[in-house]
């Protein structure tokens, strides 16, 4: 059985170009997903990637061992947000109160029941406290702007004015979170070839 590829699937949602800012209308998908706030190079941050994809793994390879689907598991993504935006600005930003939900998309054949089981064979293997905060659940997102980021992340500055100007010039105002999605290992590439999509919903 060929493996599921749900990034060329998606590929309007998960490969945008980096050339100019795309419109595009995402749909509900479920997602495991963790919660919690601090820059993102804080250890809590870091335990929380460490905790979801030890149970994105464990779904795969269970439902791949029960004879469903093999599937490759989807790139870590990010939803940034706080209560008082201007810890967001260059001039005022405190990267310590920034609220976040990292997430990892799940094809629709998953099940919460796949979900739990694997969490609980997660915790069995990996000492890791953030595991306990993991959580499945469907998430809508709706009209958004979005373009590929090609860099390191701290010259992402022009790229999200320019999803802001393009939700202006249509008369739309910005909604939700701020959303990336990291599709390069920063392990494995140079920062000026990491590619992460930027994405902004809108109404």
């Amino acid at each position: 059985m060929e493996k599921i590829d749900l990034k060329k699937e998606f590929k309007a949602f998960y490969n945008p170009t980096a050339k100019e800012v795309t419109l595009i209308d995402v749909p509900k998908w479920n997602f495991i997903v963790i919660d919690g706030q601090g820059a993102p190079e804080s250890e809590q941050f870091s335990q929380s990637m460490q905790a979801l994809y030890p149970v994105a793994y464990t779904i795969k390879f269970d439902k791949k061992k029960a004879g469903g689907p093999d599937f490759s598991v989807m790139a870590m993504e990010g939803l940034f947000w706080a209560e008082d935006m201007a810890v967001f600005m260059p001039e005022t930003a405190d990267r310590n109160k920034w609220q976040w939900t990292l997430g990892i998309m799940q094809p629709d054949f998953i099940t919460r029941e796949d979900f739990y089981h694997a969490l609980k064979a997660a915790k069995k293997k990996k000492d890791n406290p953030a595991l306990d905060k993991v959580r499945f659940e469907s998430f809508t997102e709706g009209k958004s702007a979005q373009i590929m980021h090609i860099g390191p992340y701290s010259a992402e500055g022009p790229n999200i004015q320019k999803i802001h100007q393009k939700i202006a010039g249509i008369g739309g105002k910005l909604y939700g979170k701020h959303h990336e999605i990291y599709l390069s290992d920063p392990r494995r590439v140079t920062p000026d070839k990491m590619k992460t999509v930027i994405r902004q919903p809108y109404k």
